[in-house]
């Protein structure tokens, strides 16, 4: 079914395959009171009957960086956890609550590469399914380009939750070794973005 660019799809909560895939069919009782009446209240939400509290599910804020060297290399990493184990990845990560999500981005590099970033600008966003302990987060994927000194470029390496760390040509890179959906569709506007240099 398309939709236009502007609408919004409901998320499915009814019965069947579906189900699986939405969050809040695994919160069957009322956060607030306990109450065992906690109904789906539209495709987004979940209403007690009892005492009236609704619960909106919304996506999780989540960063990808990108950045580039003096040779127009794209700093690449391997994932080194579950889900996408083993395929590239952009480093980044969910944000952190009371952090901006520039400043999440300049922590998640931080983390996974050791690279201090000295600017950060937007560049768009997209929506992501992301599987953690068997539970799908719906996740808004901010992508930042990371502005970092040729100096430091030289010493990134990998960190927490990336197995390896590599600097890839625009020609070289193939958006279907990306794991993740989002990072590959990304990985699409980014290098096309990166050739046009």
């Amino acid at each position: 079914m398309n939709h236009p660019a502007n609408s919004i799809e409901p998320l499915p909560l009814g019965g069947g395959r579906e189900r699986a895939c939405h969050p809040l069919h695994l919160f069957r009782f009322c956060p607030l009171c306990g109450s065992s009446q906690f109904v789906e209240h539209n495709g987004k939400s979940k209403h007690c009957n009892d005492c009236g509290f609704t619960y909106y599910f919304n996506p999780s804020a989540a960063t990808v960086a990108v950045i580039t060297n003096e040779r127009g290399e794209l700093l690449v990493v391997r994932r080194a956890k579950e889900p996408a184990k083993g395929t590239l990845d952009l480093p980044g990560g969910f944000s952190d609550c009371y952090e901006t999500s520039e400043q999440g981005v300049v922590r998640e590099v931080k983390e996974e590469t050791g690279l201090d970033v000295d600017r950060v600008e937007f560049l768009f966003s997209l929506p992501n399914l992301y599987e953690y302990s068997g539970f799908m987060v719906h996740t808004i994927d901010m992508f930042y380009r990371c502005h970092v000194t040729a100096a430091a470029a030289d010493k990134a390496h990998a960190a927490d939750d990336a197995a390896e760390a590599m600097w890839l040509r625009p020609e070289d890179i193939d958006p279907a070794d990306f794991g993740l959906a989002s990072i590959s569709k990304g990985m699409t506007r980014i290098k096309a973005m990166l050739m046009q240099k």
